[in-house]
């Protein structure tokens, strides 16, 4: 059936939704870790009439003679910076891309870029551009202020030009400027224009940046990947003087070639519907309790969720149409969708077995640091125990020792025992607007902000039954929503224009009417930790389906078993194997 673009992003009583984007709770394992600024709360703005050049000056190299990298530290890379402290970027270029001269004064030089000099199989013309995002929480990225050789070293050695941009975030916020999105990608873009105006005179290919991060960063560079050149984030570039054309006048580009998600949260605007179908539907405790309204409320959102999906019109690898149906017991528990996910389930289960032997030790996750929670070990000795293990509460997975295979049977055994529910329904859209997730669109400081139409449009539909219960609040009612709705930003865009420019499925889906009015990216690569409370499966899933619905060939996509939210790999080290694939698509 044909689907109008914005009926997917309708609700029953006609009322669009804001597509959203979301965060993951806790502090999110990284590579990224480097000597940097602190950020914080309070930052340094930039005046109405102050101005910084777009021009990169080639005279301010400095060197790294013990390792042989060129570099430079805090370039603001955009004219009229919100936060100079945050908008500023630091660039770290294998020796032999740049030929240079010392100065004279002992500390700098002029360089320019050396085509004929490599690195392994790249030169100064063609080696690609990695830029981390590391934004946990969708917090800031603070820029480097000083150089440290070891925070880069694995990526100049494979001969990657490493660019480091700060990016503001929910938490830099100050009691007069919002950084609230989509500020973070929109300085991520400004910063990767910034290195296309000055092509001319640094080295590498900026037709190859790849973007890589985890969680909030993942789910940020995703954004990125999927909305190149979108008009959405025009207002916001022009505000803060990015570079939008060549010195010749030629439109510019913020696409990229790449991007590397671990664990993206992303697709929050349907996400507190699919945390409850997916896993929230088993749970009977906590805010899951039958005497809570949150009970009535759980289960209202994962009936919503199967019609929204339906909607997208997915389809697998071979053009199969994935749908949710009834089932006779749970909610929406059939269909060529939920074989799909089973199948996905299933996939994750084996590789681990063919990657592993046994005995085999698996340590889950602690808290946060400083939480004093150093996660568990436990020791399996043969597979035959570990599937013992999986089946403790029930049976769901049967073994075939003989092929060393798995099969499981179905969603409720398979949550119940590796993807328990940890957090409250309105997990991300909290009804008090009590969750991270409420402060990535905030209005300003300490105003979260309601931003899922689809959840509003549920608490609407049923607000008369949850006023039943005792522990009900009017002012978790729908009004509530919609008084958040109708705020503007500081650029007079309300949370529609905000929450599309945040949804990857926006650009991706022909559901929505930003399909097709983006640059995608062209090469993917998506991990995630299955056993991960902080969403759904189908948040990747339908990410990885989308992308390859779209045309998109190059998609690299693994649900990693037994591993949480981190930087989940089936084998190896995530930043080395994040290096041999970039190596893999972009050869030049």
């Amino acid at each position: 059936m044909e689907i109008n673009r914005r009926s997917v992003i309708r609700s029953v009583t006609g009322a669009a939704t804001l597509a959203t984007f979301g965060i993951a709770e806790g502090t999110a394992a990284t590579a990224f870790a480097a000597t940097s600024s602190s950020g914080g709360s309070t930052s340094r703005s930039a005046s109405a009439s102050a101005a910084y050049s777009l021009e990169f000056d080639p005279t301010a190299w400095s060197y790294d003679a013990t390792n042989d990298v060129y570099y430079q530290v805090g370039k603001v890379y955009v004219a009229n910076p919100a936060a100079t402290d945050y908008e500023n970027l630091s660039i770290y270029v294998p020796g032999a891309y740049l030929s240079a001269t010392a100065n004279g004064d002992g500390t700098t030089y002029t360089a320019k870029a050396d085509p004929k000099g490599t690195v392994g199989r790249y030169s100064g013309r063609t080696a690609p551009i990695v830029i981390p995002v590391n934004t946990p929480g969708y917090a800031h990225q603070a820029p480097a202020t000083t150089y440290s050789y070891t925070s880069v070293s694995e990526y100049l050695e494979a001969g990657l030009i490493y660019v480091w941009p700060g990016l503001r975030g929910r938490d830099s916020s100050t009691s007069t400027r919002s950084d609230a999105a989509p500020w973070g990608v929109t300085d991520l873009k400004a910063a990767v224009r910034f290195l296309r105006y000055n092509r001319s005179v640094l080295p590498g290919s900026t037709d190859d940046i790849v973007l890589f991060g985890m969680s909030g960063g993942g789910a940020q560079d995703t954004v990125a990947g999927t909305s190149g050149d979108s008009p959405l984030y025009f207002p916001y570039l022009r505000t803060i003087g990015a570079a939008m054309e060549d010195a010749d006048g030629r439109p510019l580009s913020d696409a990229v070639a790449g991007v590397m998600a671990w664990c993206p949260i992303t697709n929050l605007h349907e996400a507190n519907l699919s945390y409850e179908w997916n896993m929230g539907q088993f749970a009977s405790t906590g805010t899951r309790a039958s005497t809570t309204w949150t009970s009535a409320y759980s289960a209202d959102l994962a009936k919503a969720w199967p019609k929204y999906l339906n909607r997208l019109a997915l389809r697998d690898e071979q053009g199969k149409r994935l749908e949710l149906t009834p089932s006779s017991s749970g909610t929406y528990l059939a269909g060529s969708y939920y074989d799909h996910l089973i199948g996905v389930i299933t996939t994750s289960l084996n590789n681990f077995l063919a990657d592993n032997t046994f005995p085999y030790t698996i340590t889950t996750m602690g808290g946060p640091p400083g939480s004093g929670s150093t996660g568990t070990s436990t020791t399996y000795e043969t597979v035959d125990d570990y599937i013992a293990y999986l089946n403790s509460a029930s049976t769901w997975v049967t073994y075939d020792a003989t092929t060393n295979t798995a099969t499981v049977s179905g969603l409720e055994g398979f949550v119940n025992s590796q993807k328990t529910a940890n957090k409250p329904v309105g997990a991300f859209d909290g009804y008090s607007r009590g969750q991270g997730e409420n402060s990535v669109f905030a209005m300003g400081l300490n105003l979260p902000s309601h931003f899922a139409p689809l959840t509003r449009d549920v608490i609407k539909a049923n607000q008369t039954t949850y006023a039943t219960y005792s522990d009900w609040n009017a002012d978790y009612g729908f009004a509530a929503y919609d008084s958040d709705f109708a705020k503007k930003d500081s650029v007079g865009k309300d949370m529609t224009w905000r929450g599309e420019a945040y949804n990857p499925l926006y650009f991706l889906s022909p559901a929505f009417d930003g399909y097709r009015q983006s640059q995608v990216a062209r090469h993917w690569r998506i991990r995630t930790g299955i056993m991960q409370g902080d969403t759904a499966n189908t948040t990747e899933i339908n990410l990885a389906l989308a992308l390859r619905n779209y045309g998109i060939r190059d998609v690299d996509f693994a649900t990693v078993w037994a591993e949480a939210h981190t930087m989940a790999e089936r084998t190896g080290d995530p930043t080395a194997n994040f290096i041999t694939w970039v190596k893999s698509v972009i050869k030049n």
